[in-house]
């Protein structure tokens, strides 16, 4: 997991290493499949974290923040408390509320505002009280991220406000004194838990909890600065050997190391710090360098989600895939330590890792993290109610809540899997030893100028880099290497000089690479030239110091330089070895395990030789420098990973500046190593020698780790070998151990362990195993935490049960390491002296005495207690005894019969401490005053009541009994004894398989059960063809179950069956029927289908065809239906389109959507099952074959006259695939926007809502598609009915003919196609006759004009709308006058029809039956209408309700609706007028 860089003060280098290490991020989650990777960072808003859940972000678009985050608030009791916030981010983010210890749902107390003027989002709290005080929490959410911040509502107390200034004065200076300022104070808050913050402030006197927050937060990032194990270690060379080595720096990163793989693992927050006197690049590479390295470590088992009770331990455990001695454990971006409230231990195999959550409470809920590396994993704490809140009076220990999974799976993984890492080592091994055995130097011997004997010597060292693959040449010149004690002068009679080419060919790409060492003396060799005796010189031994040289007059500036050549040698020799074993790494996480090592073997011996000139202050070689020169030659690059561990890191000298390497093949670059002027050099060509192969030796496997023992008890060390059998010796600070009374040493196989029995402060100090020249070391350290009296802690932890108003007293002894801090908790909450409360505390003593205990002071009772070496604390459970409360109400009625009444109720809600043992029942029937008892019954809350009446109504009252007493009394509603009533019939049976000899068939219970549990069922059985129902079960043997196991069936027969069920009333209906089924064996699922193609295809169905599959008796029978099943090209979920199966082999699939993918398969069914799929083997596009636009629509109009004002509406229908492209032209310009075109599946339609003349030209539709175009058009004429003519006028030019003239329309000019027509009409007909049509002129000339006749004219205006009203034109001519006839109307006689009333048809005779209607009418006539009136025996029944009385057109009826005895008698109807009265009657008879 990704965490901040600690030295990130300029923004420039922040916001680089920023977006390197999440490209890193994104390419290391693309390789394991994880393509989500959500990043957290903290806002410039102190405070704000920030949750971003896309690595790069839209444009434009930004995640939450809070420009404005809410203030602490801290209020009196009953008054106001404000949080306000203001928050940034596009899109606009979504605000809300929470807090840590209750919701926010009381929309009264918590009111929830926006001020859009100052973008404020405000929370509200009204009438503030002591369970507000709480932390609250803001929410910023988009769809880029979330931001959240917190707050703190605190509550002021008024009695603790001081009255005067004086009191205020006197406290604030007691809070400067002792307060935050005093050791003891951080030291508890950095131990306590949260809880415990607010009393630990008032302890010492100080009120700001705010601030004391604040500055416990920057202490914690302080201790977990210091907490890193970063070593940067420089020294400056002499001013004259500086333009030769330049400057040293060695970098330690103290990581950790797997001792059984020899990967080196880093921490990536370490190497950002290390580096931060790099360059910007240097720490991009560095930083992603590490973190290829930690991508090498992963989880076999991750953890998991946990759900734990309140108060109870939640486990949370994991398993590495390589052994690490230490992982991070996060909570909600917050490290977790090792302390009182988490628990972090790792196994002895450094495999498995394990969180222990101590007493869990709601705001330990939320997401752990384990992060090992860059690898990490999650999971979720959810922390529940506690089940049993009044408390377990056996309950003495805290239970311990785990995910999923056997703790021997955990181990037994981590066995495997470090069997697997030792295999994978030896075979590293064996590879490098077969390869440095099988490669041999290439060489060629060159020899120039004179013998060897007498001139220098130069040894040569070419390396090429692996990264540009130049040559780099590292030269020292007369150096000179002794071996044996340093301490004598060695003189020899001869030397023999030679140049050592030592090559080395990279992995990676194949360059070579040389270096060229100075001269080189063997052993058994003299100094040539005078034999100078060279002085002791003392080699500092401690890493970091400078190599000094002696101040000899004669020969001090040659040694010097002779050393100084050497120690650049070396320090170069271990830059190399360094940047190799990067390499190795490197083709080892590409696959590349068979790396060349050879040159890396030859150059350890080189290193071996040049290393014994190293010794101490007395000239001797030091045991630590030939341990770590044999741990070099040892397994693999992990082992030399560790000497170099302890040699610190090398760095290359280049051109006088110093530039760190690399831990990968990025630091493979070197530059030529510039020796003094004055240095004079022969090269001289020598053989090339070959190293040996050394032999590895013993290391460990896993060494030992620091121990915190506990003072008086038992300390274990341990430690693992590579070999059996091999012996080693223990050292306490430096002094041997020897097996005696308290100490025992033992050793099996490679296991070597210390045990020491009893633990005294004596026994701390730092351990030393060494065994076969490698060691391990660790640290042992006494503790003495505080400790319970066994005795007093065995009486604590016995719950105490006492009588409410008894005293509770608890008493205990303890021992431990001085001061001892007594706390006692009630339920969690910390307990003060008050009324009711008295605490009594000394050095090794304490007593809590709880005086007129109550029932609510029954709970958990808890003694902590601590000092600086540790806490414990001790659990009991006080149970105050009282009377129970009244039992649950409402009782619920199981059972209702004309027999009985059953009922249950729920416990009390409390039953005082004690269990119920008795429940006491009375009833009372619903209308009496009297109460029956009913007796005692066992402490079950159900009671059957069987002595009961049908249809009566009872009340019930319920008691509570235990040993301390009678509850108070709880009334039921009323509850009805029910009458006889049948069950309803159950669904019909369903056949779930059949057989030759057996048919099992199931059903589901009746919707009604008659208002009585149900006894059974009744099963039957009928034969197809058959009417005869046989009952399967026997009569006295209902059966129970909801299914049943048909046998009595003959092979090859078809059945059905129905069912009833039974309860206390008897047997009801019977079921319908279920499906036939034969008595056969099962079938043979079909095979597949044959011939699945596609027929047809649209842009919203398409249709299969299909063959059926082949019947093989055996192996496939006959298909009876199939179905088809379709997906969408981009999902892997198939969707079946057909409910049940279909018969026909072709089915038309619809609701396609147009152009998407889709396959298609075909799956055959049958009795037997599904048979396999047939699938078509390519997708299948939602579209029709390619067809060219065509018009499908052959009465489309090509003109249309349109009435202005109206809408035009055009539609056309075409045909066209792909979907076309269609276009609206009016006189082959584009259509105005006021016109509307709705374009559908095959239509397209062009609407002109409220039309104009100018709207009138023609309209043409282009559709156009990849496969061609039509074009239909069509002449719009938008008009109106035309105005008249002008005034006509008449002129006879000729005799016999009259001409017509008159004044043109005003619409003449606007309509084109306006015309006129000329009627005419003569004195002697009454008809219009037309005499001129289509007339474009304005005159016309009538012939055949007849003497003595007068003509009139009318002249109309005509276009394709219509005519206009007519012009009139004077008279024409003369008209004979004819006189007049008249015409005398015969007079009328009016008929009086009036009648006084009589009866058509008369009423008769009645008979009804009691309950049913009766209908009784009769028809009456009569001029004015008769008014109608009905009587029985004499009295009117017009207004009474229970008949219905109608008179419709004479006919007058009476209904009786429903007949009762009371209805028999005489019925009379009288109607009467003005004129008269008439009666009618009948007489109705009743009878049963």
């Amino acid at each position: 997991m990704w965490t901040r860089g600690r030295n990130s003060d300029q923004l420039a280098t922040r916001s680089s290493r920023f977006s390197l290490v999440h490209q890193y991020i994104l390419r290391f989650n693309e390789g394991s499949g994880n393509k989500s990777a959500a990043i957290r960072r903290r806002s410039k808003t102190p405070g704000v974290m920030i949750t971003q859940y896309a690595v790069t972000l839209p444009e434009g678009k930004s995640t939450p923040d809070f420009q404005c985050k809410p203030m602490p608030v801290a209020v009196k009791e009953g008054h106001f408390a404000i949080f306000k916030a203001v928050v940034t981010g596009d899109p606009k983010p979504d605000v809300s509320w929470r807090r840590a210890k209750g919701n926010l749902a009381d929309k009264e107390k918590f009111q929830r505002k926006y001020d859009e003027s100052t973008g404020e989002h405000i929370l509200e709290i009204h009438e503030v009280s002591a369970e507000e005080a709480d932390t609250y929490k803001c929410y910023a959410v988009n769809e880029c991220g979330k931001a959240v911040c917190t707050t703190t509502l605190s509550i002021i107390d008024a009695s603790t406000i001081p009255e005067d200034f004086r009191k205020l004065l006197k406290k604030s200076k007691s809070q400067t004194a002792g307060g935050d300022n005093d050791e003891t104070f951080w030291d508890a808050m950095m131990n306590a838990d949260k809880r415990d913050y607010e009393s630990i402030c008032s302890e010492y006197g100080i009120a700001d909890l705010n601030m004391i927050l604040k500055k416990l937060e920057e202490k914690r990032k302080q201790k977990g600065k210091s907490k890193q194990k970063d070593i940067i270690t420089s020294y400056d060379n002499d001013t004259q050997k500086q333009d030769s080595l330049g400057k040293k720096n060695y970098i330690r990163n103290e990581g950790t190391v797997q001792h059984d793989t020899g990967i080196y693992i880093g921490d990536v927050e370490e190497a950002n710090h290390h580096n931060r006197h790099l360059t910007l690049g240097d720490a991009e590479k560095d930083l992603l360098l590490t973190e290829f390295k930690l991508s090498n470590v992963d989880f076999v088992i991750k953890i998991q989600e946990i759900k734990a009770e309140e108060n109870e331990d939640a486990l949370f455990e994991c398993v590495l895939t390589h052994p690490l001695p230490k992982i991070t454990w996060m909570r909600k971006g917050i490290l977790l330590e090792d302390g009182e409230k988490y628990n972090i231990t790792v196994s002895d195999n450094k495999l498995i890792h394990r969180l222990l959550i101590k007493d869990c409470t709601k705001l330990d809920k939320g997401i752990y993290s384990a992060v090992a590396g860059i690898i990490s994993c999650s999971a979720w704490l959810v922390v529940e109610d506690q089940r049993n809140p009044t408390g377990d009076a056996k309950k003495t220990i805290r239970k311990t809540a785990k995910a999923a999974g056997v703790q021997a799976d955990l181990e037994k993984m981590a066995k495997e899997q470090q069997i697997k890492i030792q295999g994978e080592m030896e075979k590293i091994l064996k590879a490098v030893k077969e390869k440095a055995e099988a490669e041999k130097l290439k060489g060629e011997i060159l020899t120039s100028g004179d013998d060897c004997g007498g001139s220098d010597k130069t040894s040569k060292t070419q390396r090429k880099n692996t990264t540009n693959g130049t040559v780099t040449t590292f030269e020292d010149s007369a150096g000179m290497i002794e071996e044996g004690d340093l301490k004598e002068k060695k003189q020899t009679k001869g030397r023999v000089g030679c140049n050592i080419i030592l090559e080395r060919k990279n992995m990676k790409d194949g360059t070579l690479t040389t270096f060229e060492d100075c001269e080189v003396t063997r052993e058994g060799e003299q100094m040539r030239a005078g034999d100078r005796k060279m002085e002791k010189q003392s080699i500092g031994p401690t890493e970091g110091e400078p190599f000094e040289d002696s101040q000899d007059p004669g020969h001090g500036s040659n040694v010097s330089n002779i050393r100084q050549d050497q120690e650049a040698e070396h320090d170069v020799t271990e830059f190399i070895d360094q940047c190799d074993d990067v390499v190795q790494q490197l083709n080892q996480l590409r696959g590349n395990k068979d790396c060349n090592k050879s040159a890396r073997n030859k150059r350890k011996t080189n290193n071996a030789d040049w290393k014994e000139q190293a010794s101490d202050s007395n000239g001797q070689v030091s045991d630590d420098e030939l341990n770590t020169e044999e741990t070099k030659d040892s397994t693999d690059q992990g082992k030399y990973q560790q000497s170099l561990k302890q040699s610190k890191k090398s760095k290359h000298v280049a051109n006088g500046k110093c530039v760190f390497p690399g831990e990968h093949g990025e630091g493979d670059e070197t530059e030529n190593v510039n020796h003094s002027a004055n240095h004079t050099r022969r090269k001289r060509q020598g053989l090339l020698v070959t190293d040996p192969i050394i032999d590895p030796g013993v290391h460990f496997i896993w060494g030992l780790s620091d121990v915190d023992a506990i003072l008086h008890e038992s300390a274990e060390l341990m430690c693992k070998l590579s070999r059996e059998n091999c012996e080693g010796v223990w050292f306490r600070d430096g002094k041997q151990i020897y097996p005696d009374d308290n100490v025992s040493i033992s050793m099996d196989g490679p296991i070597h362990k210390l045990v020491i029995m009893k633990c005294s402060e004596d026994n701390s100090g730092k351990y030393r195993f060494e065994a076969d020249g490698r060691k391990t070391e660790a640290m042992l350290s006494i503790r003495d935490p505080p400790r319970f009296d066994p005795e007093d802690l065995s009486a604590f932890t016995r719950p105490l049960t006492i009588k409410v108003g008894h005293n509770a007293i608890y008493k205990l002894q303890f021992s431990g390491h001085k001061p001892i801090k007594v706390q006692w908790y009630k339920d969690g909450d910390e307990l003060k002296d008050d009324n009711s409360t008295i605490i009594e505390r000394s050095a090794s003593h304490t007593r809590l005495l709880l005086s007129r205990c109550q029932r609510r002071d029954t709970g958990e009772i808890k003694i902590k207690i601590k000092n600086d070496h540790g806490f414990t604390e001790a659990v009991s459970q006080l149970i105050v005894l009282d009377k129970p409360s009244p039992p649950l109400g409402p009782a619920e009625v199981t059972e209702s019969s004309a027999l009985c009444i059953e009922f249950k109720w729920r416990p009390p809600k409390d039953d005082g401490g004690s269990p119920v043992t008795n429940y006491i029942l009375e009833r009372q029937q619903v209308g009496r005053n009297t109460w029956k008892k009913m007796g005692e019954i066992p402490g079950v809350p159900i009671y059957r009541d069987t002595d009961v009446d049908r249809g009566r109504k009872y009340y019930y009252r319920i008691w509570a009994v235990t040993s301390e007493g009678m509850s108070e009394v709880m009334e039921t509603d009323e509850m009805q004894a029910g009458k006889f009533a049948f069950p309803g019939p159950p669904a019909p049976p369903k056949v779930v398989s059949a057989f030759n000899d057996c048919i099992n068939i199931s059903w589901s219970s009746p919707s009604s059960t008659g208002g009585s549990r149900l006894l059974g069922y009744i099963l039957e059985k009928r034969k197809q063809g058959s009417n005869l129902w046989t009952c399967v079960n026997a009569p006295d043997e209902i059966i129970k179950e909801k299914r049943y196991a048909v046998r009595d069936v003959v092979e090859g027969l078809e059945y059905e069956f129905r069912v009833c069920a039974i309860n206390l009333s008897g047997a009801g209906e019977f079921s319908n029927a279920s499906e036939f089924v034969f008595a056969r064996d099962p079938k043979k699922p079909p095979g597949k289908v044959t011939g699945l193609k596609v027929t047809e295809t649209s842009y919203t169905n398409m249709v299969v065809t299909w063959t059926k599959p082949e019947d093989k008796p055996g192996i496939q029978d006959e298909a009876k239906g199939y179905f088809v099943e379709i997906r969408w090209a981009d999902c892997t979920e198939w969707c079946r389109c057909n409910s049940s199966p279909i018969i026909m082999t072709s089915f038309n699939v619809k609701g396609l959507k147009s152009m998407d993918m889709y396959w298609v398969r075909v799956i055959a069914v049958n009795d037997g099952g599904e048979g396999t799929p047939e699938e078509l083997p390519n997708y299948i596009l939602a579209m029709p074959l390619p067809v060219r636009p065509r018009f499908t629509n052959n009465k489309m109009k090509s003109f249309m006259v349109v009435r202005a004002g109206n809408s035009v509406r055009i539609t056309v229908n075409f045909e066209a695939s792909p979907w076309p492209e269609i276009t609206w032209l009016k006189d082959n310009v584009p259509v105005m926007k006021r016109v509307t075109i709705s374009n559908s599946d095959g239509s397209s339609q062009l609407l002109i809502p409220t039309s104009e003349r100018l709207d009138s030209g023609i309209y043409s539709v282009l559709v156009k598609n990849i496969v061609g175009q039509e074009t239909f058009s069509t002449e719009v004429r938008v008009t109106d009915d035309p105005k008249p003519p002008g005034p006509v006028e008449l002129e006879e030019s000729v005799p016999g003919t009259v001409t017509v003239i008159w004044q043109p329309s005003p619409d003449e000019k606007r309509d084109d196609r306006l015309h006129y027509t000329v009627s005419k009409l003569e004195s002697t007909k009454h008809t219009w006759t037309t005499v001129a049509d289509r007339l474009f002129n304005n005159r016309f000339t009538v012939c055949n004009i007849m003497q003595g006749r007068e003509y009139h004219f009318r002249v109309y205006a005509k276009n394709d709308m219509g005519i206009s009203a007519p012009s009139e034109s004077p008279t024409w001519g003369m008209e004979k006058k004819k006189e007049k006839m008249v015409i005398t109307e015969p007079t009328k006689r009016d008929c009086d029809l009036r009648c006084a009333p009589t009866f058509i048809v008369p009423l008769k005779p009645q008979t009804a039956t009691v309950g049913y209607e009766c209908y009784m009418s009769c028809a009456v006539k009569g001029d004015p209408a008769a008014r109608i009136t009905w009587y029985r025996n004499h009295v009117s029944i017009n207004t009474d309700t229970n008949y219905y009385v109608s008179n419709t057109c004479g006919v007058c009826s009476l209904l009786i609706l429903h007949v009762g005895p009371k209805d028999v008698g005489e019925y009379k109807v009288v109607a009467e007028n003005s004129l008269g009265r008439a009666e009618c009657s009948t007489v109705l008879s009743v009878r049963e």
